[in-house]
């Protein structure tokens, strides 16, 4: 299996790093798009004699990030979106798998066999596919990355923290009321596979809870017709995921929070109530509103 590389980076208070990113980023891809560069910094320096890599500090690399949050919760939405606004890969160990069972890869039948069987993908599979993807975005240049899906338990994180510096983990949480209904109205187009849900959530607060409301995410008319459940969201299916992920995410959390690297953040809504909340808790919030100011003056040169 081809080893994951160690970077290096120094332990810092999480709001003062996410400055640091913001600005390192918003600066890279002012000059990257002002003057156009042949490749970008390389995320891992290999040595052929030894293996190992060269060290590359957290002010010289772009973003790397992990999202935490219960299966339904929103990750890859939410980390689909920085990964766009920052410029770094997201990567979804369960576009990972899917990937290798959909090809020819060594992999392939081994993996099939397990999830035919109902069995957890092992972390020792779920590492080589992540080596692969990290190699491969290397290849192409690619600095940073936002991790989706990995790790979900304690040792998945141990042996992550072992081979690489993860700067920040992003914690997403959402009231479990709100999102049974948000999962049970998940639904897929059978043609061109986007997810879409027709959930109308409206919960009104109580006990100290905040009320929370959720528009649905109707799809376009062509793909109405073709909508599909999951088979494995219903109400039972998916409690019994929500059970499990809460007892073994738990000591993943902590993992985290005893290194200071845990930023818990809880959904107040849908997209357009969460998503400026979310910037403004990683510092970003202004970064966006740069980003497009920069590309909107390059438009016009």
């Amino acid at each position: 299996m081809a080893a994951l590389i160690r970077l290096s980076s120094r332990p810092s208070a999480l709001s003062a790093a996410a400055s640091r990113v913001a600005a390192r980023c918003f600066a890279s891809a002012s000059a990257s798009q002002a003057t156009p560069t042949s490749s970008s910094a390389p995320l891992f320096a290999f040595s052929a004699s030894s293996g190992s890599a060269g060290r590359k500090d957290a002010e010289h690399r772009n973003v790397q990030w992990v999202f935490l949050g219960c299966p339904g919760v929103g990750k890859g939405t939410y980390a689909s979106r920085l990964s766009v606004l920052l410029g770094v890969p997201h990567i979804a160990t369960g576009d990972l798998v899917r990937e290798e069972l959909s090809s020819s890869g060594p992999l392939s039948l081994q993996l099939k066999e397990i999830v035919n069987q109902g069995k957890l993908v092992s972390d020792e599979i779920i590492i080589s596919l992540l080596s692969k993807r990290l190699e491969a975005g290397e290849a192409k240049g690619e600095s940073g990355f936002i991790l989706d899906g990995f790790p979900r338990t304690t040792k998945q994180a141990e042996i992550l923290e072992g081979v690489m510096d993860i700067d920040l983990v992003v914690n997403l949480k959402l009231r479990e009321d709100v999102l049974l209904e948000k999962c049970l109205g998940r639904r897929i187009c059978s043609q061109c596979g986007k997810n879409f849900n027709v959930a109308s959530i409206n919960v009104k607060g109580e006990n100290g809870k905040p009320g929370i409301s959720m528009d649905p995410l109707p799809p376009p008319p062509h793909c109405m017709t073709k909508l599909i459940t999951r088979a494995d969201d219903t109400e039972e299916v998916v409690k019994e995921r929500l059970r499990i992920y809460y007892e073994k995410s738990q000591p993943v959390e902590d993992f985290y929070r005893r290194q200071g690297k845990l930023l818990e953040f809880d959904l107040p809504g849908g997209i357009p109530e969460s998503w400026p909340k979310l910037l403004e808790a990683l510092n970003l919030d202004d970064y966006e509103e740069k980003q497009s100011a920069t590309a909107t003056l390059l438009d016009e040169e």
